[in-house]
């Protein structure tokens, strides 16, 4: 098979294909981690509790200084490896997030056990940036394109569900040290495979935005610092206000400067294309409503309907499985026959779908009846939404662009994620609160009907939340012709302004 001329910044190796499925396999290993690790510790936080002594009010600081390292600098990570070569940025994030794994492994504080999250999430935000934007412009042709990042989607998409799977395995069967202890793991093979694999060509020209990194860091760890704030301590708390005022003041300057400056941290030509803003806005979207499923769900089976923590995992099988499948078809089959508009779209519909049948959820249920069906819908229609979504958000970049615009990505989902946490957690707590009062004398019985009184509130507020992604979709998302001729030009003519524009 013949292929076009690499782009100036490739990182695959020139005329050797192979390859190229290699370096997409290093890649997806490295991006599993990360994202494994939103979801396998909190698995292990109980037993660690007992472990490290700490209160259960501390849960949220371990899940939290993770968020805010990882969401606060993947922009300054994007950038980066754009400046100064993506696989020396890919390696060190890789080293960088086992040694810290291996100190939350062997912590024998709570202080430690907080400080190596937060090391992790700052490796983690140099490390994601790299590894998709080496697929960005390592897979020009359209074809493998679309089968590299259906795989980087399934991933992505279900790396959540499945660190639900393993954290529990782990947990039961060694002990919760080895949630952290398993990325050594993985981190090794991804390292080997950069070695071998990865081959950076010469950094591009340009200096660091010192002013916009500052600005930018600052913003996002206001924004996501506020949301987990208010989560803990609540929306009218002077921390909470002042926190997330200061985030968005911040946030609103970064954008101001990047007008203006000569090489910005992030290049206003890469949000305000039509299908990149709209794939942006279709992750972060998601990525609020998903946790109505990741953490509520896992809630409902362990606390109410009295799940281990490996049945727990196990039961979130099927909904990791339909994702994959889903992501890959969609990117390998769907994509080129469609777009990405009609996919995320039916994808959000799903989402949505899903999230109105676990209003049925009672104290009591079957799995086969009550859980079984809507894990296999929301599967479907994640796959449907990230897939196409991660590969849109980078389509057409210019290739100095592509770790910033990765970071995007990444940013989007890690802040969209830390305010879904903190949002959907204070609906919950307010109608369970509002239940409680109304129902009198308070038995263990009322007390579980609270808990899921409260979870069908938030399942019914996360498909809202889906239908107005697929307004947001259907609305910014380019049309398939359009979208055609961005994809036919982009390795000969990035950041092409369709004439939607």
């Amino acid at each position: 098979m013949t292929t076009s001329p690499a782009p100036r910044g490739q990182t695959a190796s020139p005329g050797r294909d192979d390859h190229r499925w290699l370096l997409l396999a290093t890649v997806a290993i490295a991006q599993l981690m990360v994202v494994l690790d939103a979801t396998i510790v909190n698995i292990a936080l109980p037993d660690a509790q007992k472990d490290l002594h700490f209160g259960q009010a501390d849960f949220q600081w371990i899940i939290t200084a993770y968020a805010l390292t990882f969401g606060s600098l993947l922009l300054l990570g994007g950038r980066i490896g754009d400046l100064f070569g993506r696989k020396r940025c890919f390696v060190i994030g890789l080293v960088g997030f086992a040694v810290a794994s291996a100190v939350g492994g062997a912590a024998t504080s709570f202080g430690m056990l907080v400080a190596a999250r937060a090391f992790q999430g700052g490796f983690g935000a140099l490390l994601a940036p790299a590894a998709l934007s080496v697929l960005a412009v390592t897979f020009t042709d359209p074809s493998e394109r679309n089968k590299a990042f259906g795989v980087f989607g399934a991933v992505a998409g279900g790396g959540g569900a499945l660190g639900l799977v393993l954290g529990g395995l782990l947990t039961t069967y060694l002990d919760w040290r080895w949630c952290l202890f398993v990325n050594l793991l993985f981190a090794a093979l991804a390292i080997v495979g950069a070695g071998f694999y990865l081959h950076d060509r010469e950094p591009h020209q340009g200096t660091l935005d010192i002013p916009g990194t500052l600005l930018a860091s600052g913003g996002l760890f206001g924004i996501v610092f506020g949301f987990a704030h208010a989560d803990t301590d609540g929306w009218a708390d002077s921390g909470t206000l002042v926190s997330l005022a200061l985030g968005a003041v911040l946030l609103v300057a970064f954008v101001l400067v990047q007008r203006r400056v000569a090489h910005p941290l992030l290049p206003l030509r890469v949000v305000w294309d039509r299908t990149r803003g709209g794939s942006y806005l279709a992750v972060a979207i998601a990525g609020i409503a998903v946790f109505g499923v990741f953490l509520f769900l896992t809630l409902y089976l362990q606390i109410v309907a009295g799940y281990s923590p490996l049945k727990n995992g196990i039961a979130f099988l099927p909904l990791t499985a339909l994702i994959m499948v889903s992501s890959t078809t969609s990117n390998i089959f769907l994509l080129s026959r469609f777009g990405p508009r009609l996919l995320m779209f039916l994808g959000m519909i799903l989402g949505g779908v899903g999230m109105l049948l676990l209003v049925r959820l009672p104290i009591r249920s079957t799995y086969t009846v009550d859980i079984l069906p809507t894990l296999v819908i929301l599967g479907l229609g994640f796959g449907l939404i990230f897939a196409p979504a991660f590969n849109s958000a980078i389509l057409g970049v210019r290739p100095q662009d592509a770790g910033v615009a990765s970071a995007m990505v990444n940013t989007m989902q890690q802040v969209s994620g830390s305010i879904g946490t903190a949002l959907l957690s204070t609906i919950v707590g307010t109608a369970m609160r509002g239940y409680l009062t109304s129902h009198h004398p308070v038995t263990p019985l009322v007390q579980a009907a609270a808990a899921v009184h409260a979870y069908h509130v938030i399942f019914v507020v996360a498909a809202l939340i889906f239908f107005g992604g697929a307004i947001v979709v259907g609305t910014l998302v380019r049309s398939k012709r359009e979208y055609d001729l961005v994809a036919a030009a982009a390795p000969e003519a990035p950041d092409l302004i369709a004439a939607a524009h």
